[in-house]
């Protein structure tokens, strides 16, 4: 057993120390903006933290399983629920399906019911066959009418003789999120109050299974920061409190009878620290409303993966973004997680990728053995001092719904929506312009990748139904960032000919093979053929061989000081043959423009309308 700390040879070195050498290594540059990392939401990054950043954060010494309830307490440590969940086409498939995920490792199970659904007892009794409902997790997901599923569930027990209490699971019974996506509600506001106050007194007496569902991912597939996700699916939940305690529950009654759904985004350390500030600021909002239990503020929370961030071109990326996505979730200490299949965007899920999907989270368990340490993240000065960020930044959001008289009049006033826009047109123009990559879609791009054929368009295409007839406010809009893009490249899959662009490469050996690198990748975006080569000894031999091979654009890439001769020269001999472009934002530009150069092209692009004006040009 070692006497000494290590290390203990080395003198300590303070943070003015640290600062005065980055300073003098910055040579005159801006601090802030070379190391200050700010993020959509204005959050303000420092390059580095250390012990002392530790001082102001009050709950880092509580113990697992005690107030704020932070860090987990169970036998398994950091265990969470595997679920996996499907769409119900007829129960006795349904049945087969959800046994066959439960003995390969899912324990919890989500039953998806699209539009208007029905369901008798029989037909109940048949999807649940076989499945152990004191220790397997039963989930039931729909739009609307998931309350009709309670009673069923509350006979199908009686009939087995199971206690309720021993039942775990949840419907997602969420009337508000459901009014958040169509803009009203379904049936008068008041009947709807009613009916959440109903549901909550029903499971009062057996809160392990949730009956109150509070979707927070609405707002993060409707393309939201972090901090907004946090903020109003907290006062949406505080909005659930509100309407039951109003109505005569009790705090003890509902709060543990809810369940958050948040989505996860692959902003991987942000993620973590966005569900560590979760616990903090439930805990905050329930305690004001006096529970008898303190653990009545626990919350529980079930993520699934990002539907915003994926994509169907290159969709085997897809897999990589829910791993980390996962992995930020299951660091945060989430009690559930499913992880969307990578080809659900595109077609029904298959066998494969359904396998895949629930393999990841084993393989973080089992193999990474994710479950084995509560809260892994914790004294992370990172980490950390990002939780306490978020957790400062969604109060204040938090706060400020609430000041407009919670979140179903927020929204009503359509502050909701409007906050959200602001940053999801920021995060549509980071995709357009390259400052947010989706790999694959805009930035290096499969070249020769074609999926026309291999796609449901009703799949893509599918957006939810809204009845426009006496809105009672603003619809969220739920969307995905790469779908701009990839309507572009299937437009293009259509055409009678791929069209082809040449790089016509010439002079600086370094700055010609940057370029053409850039343009290859700026034109695969859009699906066109593209043509690199090593580099022409003349403007001449490169028009040449662009003819030749039929160049629909020819790209001409060089240094900016060869610009000035030679691509005027290229210009005048290519004669309006075909679309002439140059790579890069020279000095002379302008010059360039006045002798009939009209295209250019640079990282400072909006890639995603130059790519829709150069399509017109070749249709």
């Amino acid at each position: 057993m070692l006497k000494d700390k290590l290390f203990t040879e080395f003198p300590p070195v303070s943070t003015a120390q640290w600062e005065e050498l980055i300073i003098k290594d910055l040579k005159g540059a801006d601090y802030d903006k070379k190391l200050i990392y700010n993020t959509i939401d204005g959050l303000k990054i420092r390059p580095y933290y250390r012990e002392e950043d530790l001082e102001k954060i009050s709950y880092l010494q509580t113990e697992p399983g005690q107030y704020p309830f932070l860090r987990k307490k169970c036998k398994n440590t950091n265990a969470w629920d595997i679920r996996q969940d499907f769409v119900v086409t007829n129960v006795e498939d349904a049945n087969k399906k959800a046994l066959n995920y439960i003995t390969r490792g899912a324990n919890s199970i989500g039953f998806i019911f699209e539009d208007d659904f029905e369901i008798s007892q029989n037909d109940f009794a048949e999807l649940l066959k076989n499945i152990d409902l004191t220790e397997t997790k039963v989930n039931f997901v729909a739009n609307h009418g998931t309350h009709v599923i309670l009673p069923l569930l509350y006979k199908e027990a009686e009939n087995r003789n199971i206690a309720l209490e021993n039942i775990r699971g949840s419907i997602s019974f969420d009337p508000i999120g459901n009014m958040s996506l169509k803009g009203k509600f379904k049936s008068d506001i008041e009947l709807v109050y009613n009916k959440i106050a109903e549901i909550a007194k029903k499971n009062a007496n057996h809160l392990k299974f949730k009956t109150i569902t509070v979707n927070a991912k609405h707002f993060g597939n409707a393309g939201d920061s972090l901090v907004q996700e946090l903020a109003f699916g907290l006062a949406l939940g505080n909005q659930y409190l509100n309407i039951a305690t109003d109505k005569g529950l009790s705090a003890d009654e509902v709060a543990p009878s809810m369940q958050f759904v948040f989505s996860i985004s692959s902003n991987y350390f942000l993620e973590i620290a966005k569900f560590r500030a979760a616990k903090i600021l439930w805990t905050k909002i329930v305690e004001q409303y006096l529970p008898q239990n303190l653990k009545s503020c626990k919350i529980f929370m079930h993520a699934v993966t990002s539907d915003w961030n994926k994509t169907i071109y290159d969709p085997y990326v897809n897999m990589l973004r829910t791993t980390t996505e996962a992995m930020s979730a299951i660091l945060g200490g989430v009690n559930s997680l499913c992880i969307e299949p990578f080809d659900k965007f595109f077609n029904s899920p298959s066998e494969f990728s359904e396998r895949i999907a629930r393999n990841q989270q084993l393989i973080l368990k089992e193999e990474a053995n994710l479950d084995k340490t509560i809260d892994p993240s914790a004294g992370s000065y990172y980490i950390e001092n990002l939780t306490d960020s978020i957790i400062d930044a969604a109060w204040k959001l938090f706060l400020e719904t609430e000041d407009k008289g919670g979140y179903i009049q927020a929204f009503k006033q359509e502050f909701i929506q409007t906050e959200i826009e602001k940053i999801s047109q920021k995060r549509d123009m980071n995709i357009a312009t390259r400052r947010e990559i989706l790999l694959g879609v805009n930035q290096y791009p499969n070249f020769n990748e074609k999926i026309a054929t291999q796609i449901d368009t009703n799949i893509v295409n599918k957006e939810l139904k809204i009845d426009t007839d006496n809105l009672w406010a603003k619809p969220l809009k739920q969307y995905r960032g790469a779908k701009a893009f990839e309507m572009l490249r299937l437009e293009t899959e259509k055409f009678a000919k791929r069209p082809k662009v040449f790089m016509l490469t010439i002079g600086n050996l370094a700055m010609r093979k940057a370029r053409a690198t850039f343009a290859c990748n700026f034109f695969a975006c859009a699906g066109y053929e593209v043509v690199d080569n090593n580099g022409f000894a003349t403007t001449e031999e490169g028009i040449k061989a662009a003819l030749d091979a039929n160049a629909n654009i020819i790209v001409i890439c060089s240094s900016d000081e060869e610009y000035t001769e030679l691509a005027p020269q290229a210009y005048q001999l290519l004669d309006n043959k075909a679309i002439f472009v140059v790579a890069g934002a020279p000095a002379n530009t302008e010059e360039l423009k006045a002798k009939g150069i009209q295209h250019f092209i640079s990282i400072k692009s909006n890639v995603l309308d130059e790519l829709k004006r150069y399509q017109k040009l070749l249709n």
